[in-house]
């Protein structure tokens, strides 16, 4: 009786000190695999971009058995368990060969099976460090028994090749394949799948070893391809060759934790396209002109985003930053949803007369004194004139008609979320666009144009809600709008006629750059894309020697020209056609597009005598350098002034000059000058300042 209760003991004993920890099913360790990375997809499901999220350990996902190359299976049974197929978790020969070589003293071959080792990547009690006494050898051959009880031969093998290390961080075929073969698992060769092998028994082994170990798996005489195939795949680390890598920024933006997948809107060959222009440009204006762009192109009907570039690398000093959806100063871009109000609220036309003339107005920093980018005047203009070509002084002219506030809250309507203060804040360049955008704002924006005023958010995932638009602009004032800006004829006396702007289909484009030429920009839609660009430096230093048509423009025709146009919209009800005529301007006769009831047969400019007298030149603010090698008589200066000035005086210094029509030349000292306008009562009514060097 002590003998068995003893007997007992002794095997409850031994039954407590080999028993393995409690190991999860096939089912349980598959769902609970999560792998580091996260996946963009496009439209239709094609692999955009990656993003590693957890650091720990490379993961990829988890891949299942018919997606290994056949070779791979047969060519690490043969390195790890021959007798795999055979047993059920615990080869017995193996271990009583390994058993009489430790007793005979000669060195133990390996007796751990693939189940075995299995038990040791789901028990890490199992596979901990110094875990190599007899005790612990047994609780792993019950784990594998255990294991094999349950498990199939083909789950057994699959776990075993997605759970275990590879070289580095490695863990998994998945990550293995790609990191040091730069392919997927299905693609192995024969050669492949014995380096992979060779690396199971020691991944960090330097690549002589891996090479020669691959060489006794393959069981040949000749195996130098072996020592250059191991060289190769230790290398430097690989980036990983499948991952096409076409969308870092958003990624970076959308993919947050590991094992996402986000399908887009994208569409992978509207991205490549848009890609490929942009880089083309940033290399033909070189580092020291441009280093970062941006693009982004939006479907029309849907609203939806099939490219979004937020940078390219190349010679950029922050390509990490996303351009595409950092703020950046407007330019010129703003002036259509300015000039849609205005025609909008029947302040203006498109065959109105807007003064291109030297204007400064006060504000409370001091005069406020806007002029063009070329810095000339083209004197009176029409107003599809002045919004094609992109001239300053009409559009501050035209926010005085429509006023600050109301514009600024029209743009605020129509998604640019980045004005947050009130109009006083901008003051009257917000017309200019010195408040700050993003290129997704532009392109929303300007797709308002095309969708008859209507705003409504872009589509980035493929599970953003389509939400219903909502009416910012007329759709008769966005047609006009629309109108002007793709007429290549109006915006010739700023950009010629063959520019960068023209296409052979119809198509509204703006171009704008910002003060100090730090950003540059081109927006425009056809009848089926919106397409916006941005060039510039996202550091925000200055750009050398590139303007709107230089910038950002090619790039926009560039992918324009790829996507392909439409038929040009027809006008919406309430727009009406009258041939119009210019008198004291230089535009000839044409028809031009009303608002209903606004039409008119004759544009004139104001009658003098209507007019606020002024000083037109010199403009306030200006600079002369006198000339040491011209005689200085030969550097007078001339007065113009303009408006109703009869009994007016000129004053130079509190000095008089006699009357304005006079047209007085003065040669002024060195220094700061006022000249100033005076009435009969000897009221200042226009003064401006200047300086001489």
């Amino acid at each position: 009786m002590i003998v068995i209760l003893l007997a007992a003991t002794l095997f409850a004993l031994a039954d407590w000190l080999t028993r393995p920890p409690p190991l999860p099913g096939y089912e349980q360790v598959r769902a609970a695999w999560h792998p580091s990375e996260a996946w963009l997809y496009d439209r239709n499901g094609a692999l955009l971009d990656s993003s590693r999220v957890d650091f720990a350990t490379r993961r990829l996902a988890w891949t299942p058995l018919e997606q290994i190359a056949p070779v791979v299976r047969t060519t690490t049974i043969a390195a790890e368990d021959r007798r795999f197929e055979d047993h059920a978790g615990v080869d017995w020969l193996a271990l009583g060969g390994a058993l009489r070589d430790r007793l005979s003293g000669k060195h133990p071959r390996g007796a751990s099976t693939l189940t075995m080792q299995l038990a040791g990547f789901l028990s890490h009690d199992l596979a901990r460090p110094g875990a190599r006494g007899w005790l612990d050898k047994l609780r792993q051959i019950r784990a594998a028994r255990a294991i094999g009880a349950r498990w199939s031969h083909d789950q057994i093998l699959e776990a075993y090749l997605n759970l275990a290390g590879f070289r580095g961080e490695a863990q998994g075929i998945g990550a293995a394949a790609l990191g040091l073969f730069g392919k997927t698992p299905a693609t192995f060769t024969r050669d492949d799948a014995l380096l992979l092998a060779a690396l199971l028994p020691n991944p960090q082994a330097p690549a002589g070893r891996v090479a020669n170990r691959a060489c006794a798996l393959a069981r040949e005489r000749r195996c130098a391809r072996f020592q250059a195939l191991a060289a190769s795949m230790l290398g430097p680390a690989r980036s990983l060759a499948l991952d096409p890598g076409l969308a870092p920024h958003l990624a970076d933006r959308l993919l947050t934790r590991p094992g996402l997948k986000i399908r887009t809107t994208l569409d992978i060959a509207v991205q490549r396209v848009a890609i490929a222009a942009l880089r083309r440009q940033l290399l033909g204006l070189g580092a020291t002109r441009a280093r970062d762009g941006a693009v982004i192109v939006v479907d029309n009907a849907s609203g939806d985003i099939l490219a979004y570039v937020g940078g390219i690398g190349g010679n950029s000093t922050a390509p990490a930053v996303d351009a595409a959806n950092a703020y950046r100063q407007a330019g010129s871009t703003l002036k259509p949803f300015l000039y849609a109000q205005a025609i909008e609220k029947g302040y203006l036309t498109p065959a109105s007369i807007l003064e291109d003339s030297p204007v400064q107005l006060d504000t409370a920093s001091g005069l406020y004194v806007p002029q063009n980018y070329d810095r000339a005047f083209k004197g009176p203009v029409s107003a599809r004139a002045a919004l094609a070509g992109s001239l300053n002084v009409p559009a501050v002219r035209t926010l005085l008609l429509v006023g600050v506030d109301p514009f600024r809250d029209r743009l605020w309507d129509t998604g640019y979320r980045g004005l947050v203060e009130d109009g006083g804040y901008y003051g009257f360049s917000l017309a200019l666009g010195s408040a700050e955008v993003t290129l997704a704002e532009q392109a929303a924006g300007y797709r308002s144009l095309e969708q008859a005023g209507r705003w409504s958010p872009l589509r980035l995932r493929a599970d953003d809600p389509r939400v219903a638009p909502r009416a910012i602009t007329t759709p008769q004032a966005a047609w006009i709008v629309s109108d002007m800006l793709s007429d290549p004829v109006a915006r010739a006396g700023t950009f010629g006629l063959d520019s960068a702007l023209r296409l052979p289909f119809w198509a509204a484009v703006k171009t704008g750059t910002s003060k100090a030429m730090r950003d540059n920009w081109c927006i425009g839609f056809s009848a089926r894309f919106t397409v916006a660009v941005w060039v510039g430096n996202v550091e925000g230093d200055a750009m050398r020697a590139v303007s709107g048509t230089s910038g950002a423009a090619p790039v926009w025709r560039d992918v324009m020209l790829a996507l392909g146009g439409g038929r040009e919209p027809a006008p919406p009800p309430g727009i009406e056609a009258r041939g119009v005529t210019f008198a004291g301007t230089r535009e000839q006769p044409r028809r031009e597009w009303f608002v209903a009831g606004t039409s008119f047969a004759r544009a004139d400019t104001a009658p003098a005598e209507a007019r606020r007298p002024r000083i037109a030149a010199p403009v306030s603010g200006s600079v002369y350098a006198l000339d040491p090698d011209i005689p200085r008589d030969r550097q007078r200066l001339a007065i113009a002034v303009s408006g109703a000035t009869a009994l007016h005086r000129l004053q130079l210094d509190a000095r008089d000059l006699g009357a304005p029509n006079a047209a007085p030349l003065i040669f002024p000292a060195p220094g700061k000058h006022q000249l100033a306008l005076v009435d009969v009562a000897g009221r200042i009514v226009d003064r401006v300042t200047f300086t001489v060097r």
